[in-house]
């Protein structure tokens, strides 16, 4: 048994909530000073946000390479840098100190000049990330999630904001920040950083207008004063739209011209399990998407059901010993969009899967359906996908959610080795 379990199991749980941080902000001193302080002088950009943190910093480091940065990154999919990328395989986005802090050496030995680093709200409750100079902060969004860590929403934000104040407190830095400005708590982030630049679809200093959608991607304009961008996004959905433009953002702060902005954004044609397309030959769509949240459901959704020919049929269930309010608003987002709703196992845990999906199901029969005929539980992940490719007829369209790039599921009994992708391109086959 570890030190921090003894300790919160002699102490009262309110008490060692109030002393953990301590604990983290203490272990992360003295591992970096162990290892000689390795984040001192890293120009370092970080993106948080509850969705759309892992495709923007995808598209900012393509950007930065594409322009002719040795540029790092680190994200819940991937790590690596320029082109030297290795899949993340851990269920967790900002990894623990030390392994951070081995990465990190071993980037800088490539001769890293800026690292592109997705921070959770956890990573920085934890202080996971102190010492990291970040230079640059970009806040996508702030919407339900992890509240079963943090407890409340205000928490959570607090946060989140940490990014941005740690920033702020880079004198060395550029202390620049890029802001969602339709996101209702944008002030709040742009009143924490010297050097705002708001962004969005219609509001903020950065808007994208002349917004054309497609099933690969979109096509529109970006205006910031008297400039203009015209921006070509491989990656479909409206939000991605956002997650370009933030990307825009970060490419005019390091002084990037238009050529370079323009040609690095359009350069990236998909993240592993962001919206990918599976395609065997099958007459109807196949989409493996991470979304797991509320938030994402619903950008999701509204962003396909209105371009669908056929059925929308979605797959997904809820993370155990997570937020479990989520649950039922999951489930009646998807039964309000969805024509057909199968709900499974998603890293259940050791918690019962049956309840999870009862939970969920609870919101989706809310919304009108009905069990067994367009509402089905299936707890075996594979299954499930296989009752799904089989519901699907001509023109109709699957979407199979929550596990994306992940290369395990975990169940009771530890993790078990997963692919979605490879899973579905057999079961198609």
């Amino acid at each position: 048994m570890g030190y921090k379990s003894v300790i919160k199991k002699l102490l009262p749980l309110s008490l060692f909530k109030k002393i953990e941080p301590m604990g983290h902000l203490v272990e992360a001193i003295t591992i970096n000073a162990a290892n000689g302080f390795p984040l001192r002088g890293l120009k370092v950009i970080g993106v948080t946000g509850t969705n759309g943190k892992t495709s923007t910093s995808f598209m900012i480091h393509k950007m930065l390479t594409e322009a002719g940065y040795n540029a790092g990154l680190m994200t819940t999919v991937a790590y690596g840098v320029g082109k030297n990328i290795t899949p993340q395989i851990a269920h967790m986005t900002s990894v623990s100190v030390p392994l951070l802090l081995k990465r990190v050496k071993a980037m800088k030995a490539q001769g890293m000049d800026w690292l592109v680093l997705e921070t959770t709200s956890h990573a920085l409750a934890q202080y996971r990330t102190w010492g990291v100079s970040y230079s640059i902060a970009v806040m996508t969004n702030i919407t339900h999630e992890h509240l079963d860590y943090h407890g409340t929403f205000e928490r959570y934000l607090s946060a989140k904001k940490m990014l941005f104040e740690q920033t702020n407190r880079n004198k060395k830095g550029l202390r620049a920040g890029v802001v969602n400005a339709e996101d209702p708590a944008a002030q709040s982030f742009a009143d924490a950083i010297a050097h705002p630049i708001t962004y969005g679809q219609g509001h903020g200093d950065l808007q994208a207008t002349k917004i054309v959608l497609s099933p690969s991607g979109s096509q529109y304009t970006a205006v910031i004063g008297q400039d203009t961008y015209r921006i070509t996004c491989r990656l479909p959905g409206s939000f991605n739209v956002s997650n370009s433009l933030a990307a825009v953002g970060v490419g005019r702060i390091l002084g990037l011209s238009q050529e370079q902005i323009e040609h690095g954004i359009a350069a990236l044609d998909g993240v592993e399990g962001r919206m990918t397309r599976i395609d065997d030959g099958q007459p109807f769509d196949v989409i493996v998407d991470f979304a797991h949240t509320p938030d994402s459901f619903e950008k999701l959704f509204k962003d396909l059901k209105p371009v669908v020919k056929g059925k929308l049929i979605c797959l997904f269930g809820s993370a155990g010993r997570r937020d479990e309010a989520k649950r039922a608003v999951q489930g009646q987002l998807a039964g309000e969009y969805c024509d057909e709703v199968i709900l499974t196992e998603e890293d259940d845990r050791d918690i019962d899967g049956h309840e999870i999906l009862s939970q969920i199901a609870a919101g989706a029969k809310e919304a009108g359906k009905k069990l067994n005929e367009n509402l089905f539980l299936i707890l075996d992940r594979t299954e499930a996908i296989k009752f799904a490719l089989g519901r699907a007829k001509a023109g109709d369209t699957v979407l199979l959610l929550g596990k994306g790039h992940e290369k395990t599921i975990e169940r009771a009994d530890g993790e078990h080795p997963w692919n979605e992708i490879e899973t579905t391109h057999n079961l198609l086959k």
